[in-house]
This record gives structure tokens, C-alpha cells and sequence, in this order.
């Protein structure tokens, strides 16, 4: 007896399961047909300049995707990081060495700071 409905259960389930490709088929080409057609919908000639923001912003987030990559992959060797902090520090003293020492080079320094921000800024 348990043997028959052991039986029966493995037929449902098999029916069940063989079914299931068919409707998602079906159900995927519903979706892709209605997705088509709201595309066709759209006037393409008006998104200029939101597909351009949106490229830039796509372009934008894959870069830092990408950098963030590859500083994960420097983090993971064991000399490096910390052979790069050396150098950062010591590029940061060679400049305030070089631009920070009188009170004519502080005084050029700012001056420079000044003249690019009322380029940049107005």
C-alpha cells in the first residue's frame, strides 16, 4: 500500500516539475512581450540628454567598481599596502619640505590655493 502512494507521489511531483518549464516559458515570453512593447512606445528622440546623465552616472559607478577592485587586490598582497603608505607619507613631507619651510613659500602656497579657486569657483 505505502508503496502504491509512494508511487502516485512521484508521478504528481514528475508532473508538477515537467510542467514548470512550460508555463515559466510562456510566462517569460508574456513579460518580454509586454516589456518590448512599452519600449517601442517610447520616443527615443527626447531622452538625449537623461541618457547622457544616465551614462555618465552608469560610466561613473562601473570606474569605482573597478578601482575598488583593484585596491582590494593590492590590500591582499602582504608588502605593498603598507610600502605605498610609506611612499604617500613620504611625498606629502617632500612637499610641505619644499612649499611650507619660509613664510614667502606659506605665502605663494595660499596664493595659488586663492587664484585656482577664483578660476574654479567664480
Amino acid at each position: 500500500m505505502s508503496d502504491l502512494s509512494t508511487e502516485a507521489r512521484e508521478e504528481s511531483q514528475q508532473a508538477e516539475t515537467s510542467g514548470q518549464p512550460s508555463e515559466f516559458s510562456a510566462r517569460y515570453s508574456e513579460v518580454l512581450g509586454k516589456v518590448n512593447e512599452t519600449l517601442d512606445k517610447v520616443d527615443w528622440s527626447q531622452i538625449g540628454k537623461a541618457g547622457k546623465v544616465a551614462g555618465i552616472f552608469l560610466a561613473v559607478i562601473v570606474a569605482q567598481i573597478l578601482i575598488k577592485g583593484v585596491l582590494d587586490t593590492i590590500n591582499l598582497l602582504p608588502i605593498v599596502p603598507g610600502l605605498l603608505e610609506l611612499l604617500g607619507l613620504i611625498v606629502v613631507g617632500t612637499w610641505g619640505w619644499n612649499n611650507l619651510t619660509t613664510s614667502e613659500k606659506r605665502n605663494a602656497v595660499v596664493d595659488q590655493v586663492q587664484k585656482l579657486r577664483k578660476e574654479y569657483l567664480g
